[in-house]
């Protein structure tokens, strides 16, 4: 009997078709089953629950460091993540590389020409003192022949070439083109690192690629590599200071808050502050300039005049009572503009007039800087107020507590006022 059931039992479990086998451990099953007739259904609100959970929270892998980023129910797979433009990175890429390789041109040029400033005084007083001794040695021998004109005439041509060199020189002003490089130089690197800082911590836009575009060619023309048609002028009629910035733009709304780290406070404070720039510093440095701008005139007239006194000098110089005069003006005319040719290019006195009218220059973009921020009325607009006060006093080489004992000190004393606004120069 038992087997009989035993056997019923396996047949049953036969024709439910289930095979079992055991391997290693292992149990393997197949089950038929009848196929069964199925229809969709539609749950909506579990659809929505689901797919809820499902877009509530990405998780993004960006440099082995997750970042959670919540989104919305409508995102899409193209909008997960709302980084900069592409194409705006690459263009400020392609900025970068266009300012970088400026500073390589500036730079190389500016040493090029602080050598011609060198090269150029070297030879042209070796010129000048060769034709004055040539000029002393024709006059005191006695005799006349073909030695003596010989001594004259090299003597003449020799002033006529340090003439011709010396308006040239005094035309291009060297030492000042120099000097104009090595602002430029160090204007575009200061735009380079800004770019840089922007790529890095910032989100840039559009506007920030209109921005560089606008101070690449606004440097660009303050500060021209030829010299021929587009050279800065070297003698202006009055000292204007140098810009080398674009016209300042109002800013994008960036803040989250209706403050944006400014108060009536701080406002006060920083207008008081331009005050101080606009009546001491670049009043002062444009003083200065004048005054520079007054000597190098004198000495690059006076230069060329020595030498043109000398070579006709020169050229009537003989051992007779009116040849000893003119062999007078020929050495001590060259010996003359010697000394005038040192002092104006050895001196660098370009130079120094260049460094005045850039000084001004910079003293006006802070004022400019500080007028725009104070203009705009607002404050979501301005730039951070607690970091715009911290680069104002950076660039004066100011502490903040010295900033605004400063601020409070023009408030009292103001047009009275003795100390200036910069330490730095």
């Amino acid at each position: 009997m038992t087997i009989l059931q035993s056997s019923s039992f396996l047949n049953s479990v036969a024709s439910t078709s289930s095979n079992y086998s055991c391997k290693r451990g292992l149990i393997r099953a197949t089950i038929n089953i009848p196929r069964i007739k199925t229809s969709k259904i539609s749950l909506p609100n579990l659809q929505s629950v689901h797919e809820q959970d499902l877009i509530s929270y990405s998780t993004i892998v960006n440099n082995d460091n997750l970042v959670e980023i919540q989104l919305s129910p409508g995102t899409t797979r193209s909008h997960m993540v709302n980084g900069p433009d592409p194409l705006v990175i690459e263009k400020l890429y392609a900025i970068k590389e266009a300012v970088a390789d400026r500073v390589e041109m500036h730079r190389n040029i500016g040493e090029q020409r602080s050598q011609w400033n060198s090269m150029l005084l070297t030879s042209i007083n070796g010129i000048t003192l060769a034709a004055a001794t040539m000029v002393g040695i024709a006059a005191s021998t006695g005799a006349e022949g073909d030695s003596v004109l010989g001594l004259k005439m090299s003597s003449t041509l020799m002033y006529l070439a340090a003439t011709g060199m010396l308006t040239i020189i005094n035309t291009i002003q060297p030492s000042q083109l120099s000097e104009e490089q090595r602002n430029a130089t160090r204007l575009f690197q200061d735009l380079h690192n800004q770019i840089e800082t922007t790529l890095s911590i910032g989100h840039p836009s559009s506007i920030d690629v209109k921005v560089a575009m606008d101070r690449v060619l606004a440097l660009d023309k303050a500060y021209p590599l030829p010299l021929l048609g587009v050279m800065l002028e070297k003698f202006p009629s009055s000292v204007e200071p140098a810009v080398w910035w674009p016209q300042q733009r109002r800013r994008q709304t960036k803040s989250v808050n209706n403050w944006n780290g400014w108060n009536s406070k701080q406002e006060e404070e920083m207008r008081e502050i331009m005050g101080v720039l606009g009546r001491k510093d670049q009043e002062e440095y444009i003083r200065l300039g004048e005054k520079a701008l007054k000597l190098n005139k004198f000495l690059a007239m006076s230069g060329p005049l020595l030498t043109g006194v000398a070579a006709i000098g020169s050229a009537f110089a003989s051992h007779s009572p009116h040849g000893s005069w003119a062999a007078m003006l020929g050495i001590v005319g060259g010996a003359l503009a010697s000394v005038v040719n040192t002092v104006e290019h050895g001196g660098q006195v370009g130079m120094v007039f260049e460094m005045y009218r850039s000084n001004a220059g910079f003293f006006q973009y802070m004022h400019e800087s500080i007028e725009s921020n104070l203009r705009e009325t607002e404050t979501e607009r301005r730039e951070n107020g607690e970091l715009f006060e911290l680069k104002v006093a950076l660039k004066l080489g100011r502490s903040l507590s010295d900033l605004r004992n400063l601020a409070a000190a023009s408030s009292l004393k103001e047009e009275h006022l003795d100390e200036f606004a910069s330490k730095l120069f």
